[in-house]
């Protein structure tokens, strides 16, 4: 069975972009140890997947619908109002993210990245779909934005699995989430 695990960068207030949905420079850090590792770590996983808003932020940067995000995984995007052909390299997903991610943790081995969506993550954590959190928490409160979660509000019982420090003031917890 695959592991889920919602790897995202985040204010010190849970907030995974602003008011505008943007999760640029001005609101996470792009430079220090923590990017190095952050690539680093992308490596880890089998696939990534991401609600149709996170795939659309690519768009801003010259990438089109329908190609991959500059990971080179296996991509599934879930959206029910996107419309482009699904290939080899990215799966658009239409129907309910919960049975196909629940599907798709049954049928796979390995690591399953969860990169952005904060109304899919609220959605998969209710559904106690995501297995593991490794949250990039950057050192800035922006006061309302998009939560780490959308509109859930989880109450959630998490292990430390292990916590990195940043000397510009990142912070990199992972948690393992336990469901009772």
């Amino acid at each position: 069975m695959a592991k889920l695990i919602y790897h995202v960068a985040t204010t010190l207030d849970n907030f995974i972009a602003d008011v505008n949905r943007d999760a640029g420079s001005s609101i996470f850090m792009d430079e220090g140890d923590h990017v190095t590792d952050f690539i680093h770590d992308t490596q880890q996983y089998d696939a990534v997947l991401m609600g149709g808003k996170t795939y659309e932020y690519g768009f801003q940067f010259g990438l089109k619908p329908g190609e991959p995000s500059p990971f080179p995984l296996k991509q599934y995007i879930f959206s029910s109002t996107m419309q482009f052909d699904s290939n080899d390299q990215v799966e658009l997903i239409k129907n309910d993210a919960t049975d196909f991610i629940r599907n798709l943790k049954n049928k796979e081995d390995g690591k399953l990245w969860l990169c952005g969506g904060g109304e899919l993550a609220g959605s998969l954590i209710e559904h106690q779909l995501i297995d593991q959190l490794i949250l990039k928490v950057n050192p800035i409160i922006i006061g309302d934005g998009i939560p780490l979660f959308g509109s859930s509000k989880p109450r959630l019982n998490l292990e430390l699995v292990s916590l990195k420090y940043y000397s510009n003031g990142v912070v990199k917890p992972t948690y393992n989430i336990i469901y009772s």
